[in-house]
């Protein structure tokens, strides 16, 4: 893959990438998507809750490469019911003690409604990371769409746990409706219905379930009105599975015992020490989705006299986005504060940057807007401190990136981002 300009790359897309790492857990396609991310800017801080809702959807539409393919012949052993499923007994487990390739798109095949199945495949726990996953073609007579399953171990309460299960914002991710609740259990479920690319440049809708239980199980389900993920023609209206029926599939019986075995799998020994990037204890971080509010108020009190501010949300204790309208439209600002950023100085900042009197680099960009909004543009100021401090701000003059433009230019010149960019305020939050 070619890797263009660092100059050109999206001041937020490295932790776009990390998101895409972490939900897709290292498969191939996502590596791709990462690299891509991390070259070309394809995303933004708050679209992280997004990757983490479409990466495990992703992961069961990944690359062919060691994934086990199956034949559907859509005959009368392709017809099950899901009451029938859930009564049956659960799925054996590999030799090892694992969960096979077979298994899964065994025990997916079996939950579905009647209907002709095809183009399955799936990978077990023969595979690093653990994330078992099935995917399959469904149709019904309407139309064939993919239905795809994964199953994942979280930490209870981790905003990995809280972030799988919450709405995303509607400022960076169109959806129809979305929809979390708690099941008698105390499993948090979480219903979304939306499409797969957020400039709906196609009519590809993507419904997906997300079902974390107390203990930390994972179960997320996708589905698709096309055979497959992208780049496939719509074949009907809707996803094959109602709204219900994709309740009842993410909380099938079955799949908890299946996620107990990734669980008997990842358990350290006694001396072993917590793995690189657990997630920490939930008492430890904000709810899902809430920006720190100190970094809200730092935020909003840099603001140029004569901005209202519409709405405002961000990503935990980094990151922040304020909707801001000076009388002549809404105007979307965003800014991400990161400490010890001085490994990627090189990169980010060239020969063209420019150095304040303290030792702070600057650079600014101005191009469109990359979600496919119509004439929507992106200014950015991109600063990193001595201390390896960096602080980026990027306005758009869109309330939305995804929507079509509500301005000329944003509401903040280039010279108001650089000011608020390189305010000393900032070292106040790290």
């Amino acid at each position: 893959m070619p890797v263009e300009d660092p100059q050109e790359h999206d001041p937020f897309a490295d932790r776009f990438a990390r998101a895409l790492h972490q939900a897709g857990a290292g498969f191939e396609t996502h590596r791709d998507l990462a690299a891509a991310g991390e070259a070309r800017g394809r995303g933004l801080v708050l679209r992280r809750r997004a990757a983490v809702l479409a990466g495990a959807a992703a992961v069961a539409c990944a690359g062919v490469g060691g994934v086990l393919l199956l034949p559907g012949d859509g005959g009368a052993d392709d017809r099950r019911s899901v009451a029938a499923a859930t009564a049956g007994p659960s799925p054996a487990a590999g030799e090892d003690g694992g969960i096979t390739a077979r298994e899964m798109i065994r025990t997916l095949r079996n939950l579905l409604p009647e209907g002709r199945i095809s183009k399955e495949r799936g990978v077990g726990t023969d595979r690093e990371p653990l994330m078992p996953h099935a995917q399959v073609v469904h149709d019904d007579g309407a139309g064939g769409g993919a239905i795809a399953v994964s199953l994942q171990r979280v930490e209870p309460g981790s905003r990995e746990a809280r972030a799988a299960t919450t709405c995303p914002d509607r400022t960076f991710v169109p959806y129809d409706a979305c929809r979390t609740t708690e099941l008698a259990d105390g499993s948090l479920l979480m219903i979304f219905q939306g499409y797969e690319h957020p400039d709906r440049r196609t009519d590809t809708k993507w419904w997906a379930a997300e079902l974390v239980t107390p203990e930390g199980r994972r179960v997320s389900v996708s589905e698709w009105n096309a055979e497959a993920q992208k780049d496939a023609p719509v074949t009907r209206p809707e996803p094959p599975l109602s709204v219900e029926e994709l309740k009842e599939l993410a909380t099938a019986p079955v799949w908890r015992p299946m996620v107990d075995v990734l669980r008997e799998r990842q358990r350290p020994g006694p001396d072993a020490s917590p793995s690189p990037g657990s997630s920490a204890p939930a008492e430890a971080l904000p709810p899902a989705g809430a920006p720190d509010e100190r970094m809200r108020k730092t935020f909003v009190s840099l603001l140029p006299d004569g901005l209202e501010v519409k709405k405002h949300g961000g990503e935990a204790s980094d990151h922040a986005y304020l909707v801001v309208d000076d009388g002549e439209g809404a105007s979307m600002v965003q800014v991400n504060v990161q400490a010890d950023m001085s490994g990627a100085e090189r990169q980010l900042f060239g020969a063209d940057a420019e150095t304040l009197p303290d030792g702070t680099k600057v650079v600014r960009r101005q191009g469109p807007g990359e979600k496919g909004g119509r004439d929507v543009v992106m200014w950015t100021v991109d600063t990193i401190r001595p201390d390896g401090m960096r602080v980026v701000i990027s306005a758009f003059n869109s309330g939305a990136q995804h929507t079509a433009a509500t301005r000329e230019a944003p509401a903040l010149t280039m010279g108001q981002l650089r000011e608020i960019a390189t305010s000393p305020e900032w070292q106040n939050l790290l």
